[in-house]
């Protein structure tokens, strides 16, 4: 099909994942993840020698035994969510036109790539693309990676689409109402915990340092998410997990003051992660159930993780929204 600048596509973009569950689809994927520099800015050489003498020889191992436990019959949870929010996109943004709007998911790390969902977004005709990254909050580590991956896909083409990449959105009012909903759904099946955690993917605090707008934008997200569901401060706190390495990574951190809450015998806390659009190793085997375990062996009582929102009615609504917006 020839591509025209009036043929609209989206290309849905989110981290990645490995092809499987075993040691060799994670060291696959870790080496291509781990050498990105926009992720580990450390110098080249050094870097190249600590990732393939030390992390590269037992990290895969470790990481591919926290994948076998979320692991389903369809695959990555992950790609699995991608491709459901995918659909269900397609059909909101195209309801009502007369052209069909393709929406096509695409992976920075692994596969699908940004450069295939490019290539069958084009091979569909789409000469205007939408690029919209899943990571409300903008980081060097994950935007702006998406962002060198498309251009870095277009390079070397006689005729590439227009791209318009969301740079993030987590202020948008849809965005934000969705995560209120999800968590008064929660709290409508039980009462409150005594304190209600938003947990945020971890970087290290020397990007915030330079500049980097991430750390800002969780904060704002979780002051929005506080006021729609009118928590006052001494209800609800906001952290970071995932840390990676021994360098400060951004405060404060979530399993710190998980083991806090448990050591002052606080009996139920609720936990969401709203920079995460679809549950992932980091929230279904991390927080959902490393995290509970820790928590009650510590001494505290419910760990109750609220699901991200996923395909959402209303999560897909608000992600239609930000595209129109785009278009």
């Amino acid at each position: 099909m020839q591509m025209t600048r009036g043929n609209r596509g989206v290309l849905l973009v989110n981290l990645g994942t490995p092809e499987a569950p075993t040691q060799e689809a994670l060291r696959t994927y870790l080496a291509e993840f781990l050498w990105d520099r926009r992720v580990v800015d450390v110098f080249r050489p050094l870097w190249w020698l600590i990732l393939h003498l030390r992390i590269l020889r037992t990290r895969p191992a470790r990481s591919a035994a926290l994948y076998q436990k979320i692991w389903t019959a369809e695959g990555s949870p992950l790609l699995v969510m991608a491709r459901s929010q995918a659909a269900a996109l397609a059909q909101a943004l195209s309801h009502g036109r007369d052209q069909p709007v393709p929406v096509v998911v695409g992976m920075r790390y692994g596969t699908p790539s940004i450069a295939s969902g490019l290539r069958e977004l084009v091979a569909q005709g789409c000469g205007n693309v939408v690029a919209l990254p899943l990571f409300p909050q903008y980081s060097q580590a994950t935007t702006l990676s998406a962002q060198d991956a498309i251009l870095a896909a277009v390079k070397g083409w006689t005729e590439a689409p227009i791209v318009k990449l969301v740079h993030d959105y987590h202020d948008h009012p849809a965005y934000i109402e969705a995560l209120a909903a999800s968590v008064r759904e929660a709290w409508q099946e039980s009462p409150p915990g005594n304190l209600l955690l938003m947990s945020f993917h971890g970087t290290p605090a020397r990007f915030r340092e330079r500049g980097d707008p991430y750390a800002g934008q969780c904060e704002v997200t979780a002051h929005l998410l506080a006021q729609a569901l009118g928590l006052p401060l001494e209800k609800w706190r906001q952290t970071y997990q995932s840390r990676f390495g021994r360098e400060e990574w951004l405060q404060p951190y979530t399993d710190e003051i998980l083991d806090g809450l448990a050591r002052a015998g606080t009996s139920a806390v609720d936990i969401l992660c709203p920079g995460f659009p679809a549950d992932c190793l980091e929230t279904l085997e991390e927080i959902a159930a490393t995290a509970a375990e820790h928590f009650q062996r510590a001494g505290g009582g419910q760990l109750r993780y609220i699901p991200a929102l996923g395909d959402r009615p209303d999560h897909i609504e608000a992600l239609a929204q930000i595209i129109r917006s785009h278009f």
